[in-house]
């Protein structure tokens, strides 16, 4: 099906992904966030920003760990039960990338708690999306979208 600007596809049918997708990547993220924090590597976590922004902007199909997801470990599971509305885990890709950019910049910077502080955030909600399926981009999602509304054409 043919999708409009907004990421939707026609017919006002949301893009919907697997949820354990998000959750592998969100371990992959955790374990990437991990050795950011343990070698203080600005590359490390400007590769990880790159991750974030391909999912945040090209959207969750192009997403790098969503593709080994998709190509190595989906085929092995079956069908997921339930499919998710692909616009709040989009959102929790651009707060991550926020975050890392915030961090690549501390450390860049020589202002080393900034960039340990913002990879320290952007790894606990990793790991809370990982371990628990709580995905805090997600419910801050929700949350905006609460307060204000979409706007009907």
């Amino acid at each position: 099906m043919a999708r409009d600007g907004s990421g939707r596809e026609r017919g006002d049918h949301a893009v919907k992904v697997d949820p354990r997708g998000q959750r592998f990547a969100a371990a992959l993220t955790t374990l990437v966030l991990v050795a950011v924090l343990l070698t203080s590597s600005a590359w490390l976590l400007a590769a990880q920003g790159v991750v974030f922004g391909i999912g945040a902007v090209l959207g969750l199909k192009y997403a790098p760990y969503g593709l080994i997801y998709r190509w190595l470990v989906r085929p092995r599971l079956g069908p997921p039960r339930e499919l998710e509305d692909a616009a709040p885990p989009r959102f929790a890709q651009f707060v991550g990338l926020v975050f890392s950019v915030i961090g690549v910049i501390g450390y860049a910077a020589g202002v080393t708690p900034v960039g340990i502080a913002a990879a320290a955030l952007a790894l606990a909600a990793a790991f809370l999306n990982a371990a628990f399926g709580l995905c805090l981009g997600c419910e801050m999602y929700v949350l905006i979208r609460r307060v204000w509304p979409a706007r009907t054409a």
